[in-house]
């Protein structure tokens, strides 16, 4: 609903919002990229920014791997497109049990599409009723809380604490930087922090 909101306040109109939502589906990279988008920032920039804000469904999706590599292309294909935030997590609390079943990629599909369709039912609600939801009620603030109750529980390793603070540290001293590069910098320093980390923790095992 907050994506929907923003894409609302923008000069987009109804219908380029929906084709955005539906191409891109993914709340962070379409908020990074939306402002980009309408202050006219060069095209490399805001793709860019999309791209570097959705780094973790690399990692999703390797979590996911063990799971599905035996799948068609074109299942994996609609896996691929499908995963979420919401979806990986429910996933993998059971992916020991679900790796050798037979319906394992139906049994995600499920999950998955059930987010996809409640993801954008909400995303035009908040399309066309943006305008009448009071700033006061605090959506984007509530938007910015949803997406840390997903960071916490990841943050169980050196590595990924260590990303977390790094990149929260150069996000805020280099928020002043044109186009939202602070935010790519604060990206690529996390993740380069994290692999620092795993190699010093292997080579003292």
């Amino acid at each position: 609903m907050v994506t929907g909101i923003a894409m609302a306040n923008s000069p987009l109109q109804l219908h380029q919002a929906m084709g955005y939502s539906l191409l891109v589906y993914a709340g962070t990279a379409q908020l990074a990229a939306l402002p980009l988008l309408v202050a006219g920032a060069p095209i490399w920039v805001s793709v860019m920014t999309a791209l570097m804000v959705n780094l973790r469904f690399i990692i999703y999706s390797a979590g996911l791997r063990p799971s599905f590599r035996s799948q068609s292309l074109g299942m994996r294909y609609r896996i691929g497109y499908l995963i979420s935030d919401m979806a990986f997590i429910m996933y993998m609390r059971e992916e020991a049990r679900w790796r050798h079943e037979p319906l394992r990629a139906y049994y995600f599909l499920g999950l998955a599409f059930a987010n996809y369709v409640i993801w954008h039912i909400a995303s035009l609600i908040g399309l066309v009723g943006g305008a009448l939801i009071p700033e006061t009620w605090g959506l984007a603030f509530a938007g910015t809380l949803a997406l840390v109750t997903i960071l916490v529980p990841m943050l169980v390793s050196p590595a990924a604490i260590t990303a977390c603070v790094v990149a929260g540290v150069t996000a805020v001293c280099l928020r002043g930087l044109p186009y939202k590069l602070g935010l790519i910098a604060a990206i690529v320093s996390g993740v380069l922090a994290a692999v620092l980390v795993e190699k010093r923790a292997v080579t003292h095992v």
